[in-house]
């Protein structure tokens, strides 16, 4: 371990929560009244827990499982969530999507899929620049809806902390229609396969799926003619997480409490929160508020990651090296992946350290077409997926999961797939604020595609085994 663990800066004792404030804090919004910021604040402490922390150790019990290949993480949903959608009606949609590519993806992958959303909090968004010019007109740039507006006026891009009032108690909303969901009959095994039918018959790749959906059908009928009840909490309800990235610092912060079981903190803003790519300096204020919530954690790791930092992060972050604690997600790019990743997962390997490692196929594949708009190809979007595959197959270990951008909505953002969509097609349903997301169907062929991987590749090990 690093000499870094030595430092009483570092010790759990002399973490606080607000703490961070001292450290150099990169990717937050400059509040013009502060008095106002400090007011939502204390109200913000007030205010009940949007999920407790024994709902967070099950989901760190579960990303433990992903890391030792018992189970296969599935976190997905919108790029930043928006005010504008928050109806029944979209949360519904994309919760039943990723249900309906979990259940092909546990088919494929042979283990449980632990889902996790980026619902219920994915308000708030990084930006490359600090200002956003269009027809010579410089304002700051949009943050979320968490932070500040999307229009391109003076008024609606200062930032405004009732906003986080409005962010919590809207994901308070998504959160209580998730749990209706969740254990409510909703989401049925058997329901959710029938929906998954339904795909197969529209799809143009229909042949290419019936084969895994009809093995599906004969599992859940086999289960039947066993005696498993349809209506037991296995079949007929099922584990929902929440996720965002903790870049807004004084909504984390004020959203913190302790456990009254464990006497631990806990970001009790959702279950798993993660840093991103541009803000997990290891001196750095986001990593100082992470290091002492006892939350599972991910941290983005990009083709700028470096073997250094990279350790010194697990050092800061996971000093006991905590099985489930921290989530490392993968973002290369298609052309990077087979470059960036392999040194990183041998070095990680090599320590011993226990993490579990997730592949977004979506960040580093973001390309600019006409009228500045920003897509993505489903193609690039599959080859890193492969490619993330095959650096684990070569340097040893299982792939935990995947980490997507998707909405359930018919939206035409993300270029190809079945319904090989152009980029003509772009302006029919554009809707994201910010980066763009795969629709229903391009998300659940995703999930297709990615289970026939797992199934060659877990029968292929399988042969290797029986040879050797």
């Amino acid at each position: 371990m690093s000499a870094i663990l030595n430092s009483s800066k570092l010790t759990q004792t002399s973490w606080t929560p607000a703490g961070w404030r001292s450290f150099p804090a990169k990717q937050m919004p400059s509040y013009p009244d502060i008095d106002a910021l400090e007011a939502v604040e204390g109200r913000l402490r007030q205010y009940p827990p949007l999920v407790f922390a024994g709902e967070a150790r099950r989901l760190k019990d579960g990303l433990a499982k992903a890391a030792r290949g018992e189970a296969f993480v599935l976190q997905g949903g919108a790029c930043a969530e928006s005010f504008s959608e928050f109806t029944a009606d979209i949360v519904r949609d994309t919760f039943r999507v990723l249900l309906q590519m979990a259940v092909v993806l546990t088919f494929g992958a042979k283990v449980p899929v632990v889902k996790l959303g980026r619902m219920a909090g994915q308000y708030a968004k990084p930006r490359s620049s600090d200002m956003e010019t269009i027809d010579g007109v410089s304002l700051p740039s949009y943050r979320g809806d968490i932070i500040n507006g999307p229009a391109f006026t003076t008024e609606a891009r200062v930032p405004d902390p009732v906003r986080m009032e409005t962010g919590y108690f809207q994901s308070a909303g998504v959160l209580n229609l998730l749990r209706a969901f969740a254990t409510g009959g909703y989401a049925n095994l058997h329901d959710v396969h029938r929906w998954n039918l339904g795909f197969v018959e529209r799809s143009p790749l229909a042949e290419r799926y019936r084969v895994l959906a009809t093995r599906i059908d004969e599992t859940l009928s086999f289960m039947a003619a066993c005696g498993i009840d349809p209506n037991s909490p296995n079949v007929n309800e099922t584990e929902f997480y929440t996720s965002h990235e903790a870049l807004l610092l004084p909504y984390e912060q004020a959203l913190t409490r302790v456990d009254s079981t464990s006497g631990e903190w806990y970001d009790c803003s959702a279950h798993f929160v993660w840093i991103g790519d541009r803000t997990r300096q290891p001196d750095g204020a986001h990593v100082e508020f992470l290091r002492g919530v006892r939350n599972p954690i991910g941290i983005k790791v990009g083709p700028t990651t470096t073997v250094e930092d990279l350790e010194r992060l697990l050092d800061i972050l996971n000093p006991s090296d905590e099985a489930g604690r921290i989530t490392l997600i993968s973002r290369m790019g298609a052309e990077g992946v087979q470059k960036h990743l392999p040194s990183l997962l041998r070095k990680v390997n090599a320590t011993g350290r226990t993490v579990t490692w997730l592949c977004d196929p979506m960040h580093g594949n973001t390309v600019t077409v006409a009228n500045r708009i920003k897509t993505r190809s489903f193609d690039a979007i599959l080859e890193e997926v492969r490619g993330f595959f095959d650096v684990f197959a070569a340097e040893g270990g299982r792939p935990g999961g995947v980490h997507v951008e998707m909405t359930g909505q018919n939206v035409t953002e993300c270029m190809g797939g079945a319904q090989r969509l152009t980029e003509a097609d772009l302006g029919d349903r554009y809707e994201t604020f910010c980066d763009p997301r795969l629709n229903a169907e391009q998300s659940l062929e995703m999930a297709f595609l990615i289970a026939e991987e797992l199934t060659t590749r877990l029968g292929d090990a399988a042969r290797q085994t029986r040879a050797a």
